[in-house]
């Protein structure tokens, strides 16, 4: 194992990014020796934010000439994710690297096969995975408290309005791309993890209710797993109410609601629901997302030679399902099969 420092560049000075940042800092394996953006301002903003000594570049280029650099960190605006991330690959980077990682499934694809090519670990910001909600859900199910789930919920209900500092890319189809990989991904990566299942056909309606999005604001789908099992998910970004992230998982013994247990095995004379007090995925503030865990989960795989559950590959999946969700909504609602390959 190399014990020395493992340079990292964080590309993209959004909000996100400082977040990032800070996460960053607080690992004592990695050092941050540049930040990047379009903007040569708004990396200087950051670096100035956290007092680091680095790089700033505004060019990415640049980022990839930099011996140091061991680790790149992509923030930028969606459209860029899949070019910046096979660029990053080919020069032999690690990668942690935003949500949604493609626009496309071209892009999919390449990037997918470029980090195989390459070998380099990545993470893909899917960090909903190291909640607590998630991390007591994950050990529920794996103990068999509710039998075998046959149904499979989760909603992404985040009212994104034109007061979004990123609202300029966001709310096109050319660089924010759909409801789904604006937001939605984090629905349905959440419904692939926690199912442990993967979706065999998905179909879906949308609507555009205020107009405000260059795409459909408002997406509902529904599922059939590999397993025989169902589920639904759905995005509202027109919503006026405060931030949810619905989770329903229903087997043949019981039932997960978000942090609330019914299972006779495991409670056999409850006689209402059960409440794990915990920390919830109940805030759209990056603030409130568990990147420390993530960048300690990247830097652990890095170390340690290991592949991570949220990486590129895992990633392409939840992707994927997303784009024939888009799909279906373009083809009236048609029933779309995946593998899409």
């Amino acid at each position: 194992m190399d014990n020395r420092k493992l340079g990292v560049a964080i590309h993209g000075a959004g909000q996100v990014a400082y977040a990032h940042a800070a996460s960053w800092k607080k690992n004592q394996n990695t050092k941050i020796v540049s930040v990047s953006s379009r903007s040569r301002e708004s990396a200087q903003r950051l670096v100035d934010e956290f007092e680091l000594d680095c790089a700033v570049h505004d060019s990415f280029a640049d980022v990839l000439n930099d011996e140091r650099v061991d680790i790149v960190n992509i923030s930028g605006p969606n459209h860029v994710h899949a070019e910046q991330g096979i660029a990053a690959a080919e020069s032999g980077r690690h990668l942690l690297i935003e949500k949604p990682m493609v626009m496309s499934m071209d892009e999919n694809r390449a990037l997918r096969d470029a980090v195989v090519r390459t070998g380099v670990k990545s993470v893909v910001s899917f960090v909903l995975r190291w909640n607590p909600l998630f991390e007591n859900l994950k050990s529920l199910l794996a103990s068999n408290v509710i039998g075998d789930p046959f149904y499979v919920e989760v909603d992404y209900w985040h009212g994104i309005s034109p007061a979004y500092g990123g609202w300029d890319w966001a709310h096109t189809k050319a660089t924010g791309g759909s409801a789904m990989l604006l937001g939605g991904c984090h629905a349905v990566d959440a419904m692939r993890w926690l199912a442990d299942d993967e979706v065999v056909e998905v179909s879906a309606l949308s609507n555009n209710w205020k107009g405000v999005y260059q795409y459909d604001a408002n997406v509902v789908a529904i599922f059939r797993f590999q397993s025989g099992a169902i589920g639904k998910t759905s995005v509202l970004l027109d919503c006026e109410m405060p931030y949810s992230f619905n989770i329903d998982l229903i087997g043949t013994d019981g039932a997960l609601r978000d942090n609330r247990i019914w299972s006779k095995k495991l409670l056999p004379a409850q006689t209402g629901w059960a409440t794990a007090p915990t920390v919830t995925p109940d805030s759209g503030a990056v603030e409130h997302h568990p990147f420390d865990a993530e960048v300690n989960h990247l830097v652990d795989c890095i170390r340690n030679d290991q592949e991570s559950h949220c990486n590129v590959a895992d990633a392409y999946r939840t992707h994927e399902i997303c784009l024939a969700i888009d799909c279906s909504i373009e083809e009236g609602g048609r029933t779309i099969k995946l593998p899409l390959d």
